[in-house]
This record gives C-alpha cells, sequence and structure tokens, in this order.
C-alpha cells in the first residue's frame, strides 16, 4: 500500500488542494494547517525577505503571518487562490514591522520611488571555467543585486519573477493595480544587466532558498502558538 507522504493526501490519491485542505482546517481539522505552511513557506519568506533583510525578523514575521491566517480562515471566502491570500497577510505584517521602525515603504502610493541614482553599478559576471559551481554564485550575485533593487521594485520582482505569481495575483497581493506592477516590473528589469537578465531563468529557483530546518522551525513555532492559543 502507498502511504501519503503528507497529513491530509489519501493513500493512491492527488494531494487535496489548498482550497480543499483551508476547508477541512476550518471544519475541525486544525492539523491538516502543517501541509499548508509546509507547502507555502518558501513563497511566504521569498514574499517577506524582499521587504525584510534580517533573517531572524523575517522568520518571525512568517509565523506571525501563519497565526494570523489560522485565527482568520473563516475569512477566506476562496475568491482568490490560497497563497494569494496568504501572501498579502505575510506583506502586510512585514510591512507593519517597517512601520512601527519608522520605515516606511509605499507599496501602494503615489511615487514610483525611483532610486536608480543610488543604485551601484551591477558587476559583469562573465562565465568561467568553474561551471559547476557557476549557478549558486550566480544565485548569491543575483540575491545581492535584488538586495540593492528599491523595495517597491524588489518586491514585485520577487513575486513575479522568482514565485511567478501572475500579473493580476501579484497586483491583489500588494493592493496595487496591475498597470502599476507591469511599470514596476519593467523598471525593475531595467535596473539589472542585461547579462544577469539573461541568466535568471534557469537559477532563480536557486535564490533565497528557505532550508528545511528553517522550515521545521517555523512550523514548529506556529504549531505552538497555535495550541497555546487553543489551550
Amino acid at each position: 500500500m502507498k502511504l501519503s507522504k503528507h497529513p491530509g493526501e489519501a493513500p493512491g490519491a492527488g494531494p487535496p488542494s489548498d482550497e480543499e485542505i483551508a476547508l477541512r482546517v476550518r471544519e475541525g481539522e486544525t492539523a491538516l494547517f502543517e501541509v499548508l505552511m509546509r507547502r507555502h513557506n518558501q513563497r511566504v519568506y521569498r514574499a517577506v525577505r524582499s521587504l525584510i533583510r534580517d533573517e531572524a525578523e523575517v522568520e518571525d514575521v512568517m509565523q506571525q503571518a501563519y497565526v494570523l491566517a489560522f485565527t482568520h480562515l473563516s475569512q477566506f471566502e476562496g475568491s482568490s487562490r490560497f497563497s494569494t491570500w496568504l501572501i498579502r497577510i505575510a506583506v502586510n505584517e512585514a510591512l507593519q514591522r517597517l512601520r512601527h521602525r519608522g520605515r516606511l515603504v509605499a507599496l501602494s502610493g503615489g511615487g514610483d520611488g525611483t532610486r536608480e541614482e543610488d543604485m551601484k553599478d551591477l558587476e559583469h559576471n562573465e562565465p568561467g571555467p568553474e561551471r559547476r559551481a557557476f549557478g549558486r554564485e550566480l544565485a548569491r550575485h543575483l540575491e545581492q543585486t535584488l538586495d540593492e533593487l528599491p523595495d517597491i521594485y524588489r518586491t514585485i520582482f520577487m513575486l513575479r519573477e522568482v514565485e511567478k505569481l501572475s500579473t493580476a495575483e501579484t497586483a491583489e497581493a500588494l493592493a496595487v493595480s496591475e498597470d502599476v506592477v507591469k511599470t514596476r516590473l519593467h523598471r525593475a528589469k531595467a535596473l539589472v544587466r542585461e547579462q544577469m537578465t539573461a541568466r535568471l531563468d534557469d537559477q532563480l529557483e536557486e535564490a533565497f532558498v528557505f532550508q528545511a530546518p528553517r522550515c521545521d522551525r517555523v512550523v514548529a513555532a506556529v504549531l505552538e502558538r497555535i495550541g497555546a492559543a487553543r489551550r
């Protein structure tokens, strides 16, 4: 008999959708919330990491976002994808942290936040003989490049190009119009040199990877907080 790898997956059947699992959690199968966290830890991490660079605070924001999603799961109506709804919560929590620190990031404001003049020249990265190590080196260089982008461009670039959200999903997650997403994505790409951009498609999966130990740590912390609240 083939056993399912995760709770909530019937033997021999395909995995249930996020929306199906969310409904079951709302109906009392709270342990299944772990499935949703493990499915989306990488995506939530990248969304938060695009706004907050301190890794310890990123994990704290992720935990709080998951707790908020769990406690407000009744508000998820299924009109959009669960992942989009979850990212919206995570982004809002990250923005709240920045506001409390006095560093307001206007993702939906009128100005475009252009700071091209503040950008450092991007390093020209020619392929060398160490071809086998090139992938990870390029990913590290990409992380550095994205960190240097203005906040409003980095977040949209991360969600659209790294996580492959659609324009509509990104607009919904960030509470901006689709035209704003398109304009800022175009500006973000313009800030990255041609040679880096040409290699992005094959390297994006290696950027800002949320490793298994960190995934386990966040999941365990969230489950503990949820359990404590229920008790």
